[in-house]
């Protein structure tokens, strides 16, 4: 019998996947079988991630692209479909911070600085694979990275925290509209996880005590969490989960 988990020759783009969550993602989707193609800006991590995958024996591709520029999405997605020849699943992963500062000092280059990666980048992303899944037919997976800064009141964050709201309110419109080309949408409302996106506040030891008072596994969660996660998504092509915001966060938002 075929494992319910073997995704042999289905291909899985993740954008930002060449660290963090991403890259974890990417690690549990390979290791089951399924083809990835990372996108991330930097060179030099793309090439180490891809070199990471490959001891899966499946098709890795890295693409360097900025998702939050629309003509780089657009060459991108055509690059990865001409070495591919179709995406399965598509996780919009790819993220920032905006600059730490009080809200009425921030600008609109501030606020924006979020958004165009976090929510433009993820509606270009998400958009490219939504068109291709419809033409192509049999259906898809979209996944979008959010963050419980989109459920709770966070102090000089407002940008950051708007940009992952707004992309919850984006998954769940694709999820409905979508949902009669057999294409499922979801987003991870993640929470304190250790990415290079935190690296900063991890440092900091009071702050990291407080965060874990609440905290009821008592550790942060890891890029390793979200591989488990990432494979059970992406093989639900046309099931009957879908628009789904699936919180990951050791409990911290029920405590």
């Amino acid at each position: 019998m075929t494992s319910l988990f073997d995704l042999t020759g289905h291909v899985a783009l993740i954008t930002g996947g060449n660290s963090g969550i991403g890259l974890g993602m990417a690690h549990g989707l390979a290791q089951c079988g399924a083809d990835v193609c990372i996108w991330g800006t930097n060179t030099e991590r793309n090439e180490t991630a891809a070199q990471e995958l490959a001891k899966y024996g499946t098709r890795v591709r890295a693409i360097r692209c900025d998702v939050g520029d629309e003509d780089a999405v657009t060459a991108s997605f055509a690059e990865t479909l001409d070495y591919f020849g179709r995406v399965d699943s598509c996780f919009a992963n790819a993220g920032t911070r905006a600059p730490d500062i009080a809200f009425i000092e921030t600008s609109l280059a501030d606020f924006r600085s979020a958004t165009r990666v976090n929510l433009e980048g993820a509606f270009l992303t998400l958009r490219a694979a939504a068109r291709h899944m419809v033409e192509r037919g049999g259906g898809g997976v979209l996944v979008g990275t959010s963050s419980v800064s989109s459920l709770h009141g966070t102090p000089r964050g407002q940008a950051y925290s708007a940009s992952k709201a707004g992309l919850s309110a984006l998954i769940r419109g694709c999820a409905v509209e979508l949902a009669r080309h057999r294409i499922n949408a979801h987003s991870l409302v993640v929470g304190w996880t250790e990415t290079p996106l935190i690296s900063r506040e991890m440092e900091n030891a009071v702050w990291g005590q407080h965060v874990m008072k609440r905290m009821p596994q008592r550790r942060w969660g890891e890029p390793g969490d979200f591989a488990r996660l990432a494979v059970y998504l992406a093989g639900g092509i046309g099931g009957f989960q879908t628009g789904d915001e699936i919180v990951i966060d050791g409990g911290y938002s029920i405590f």
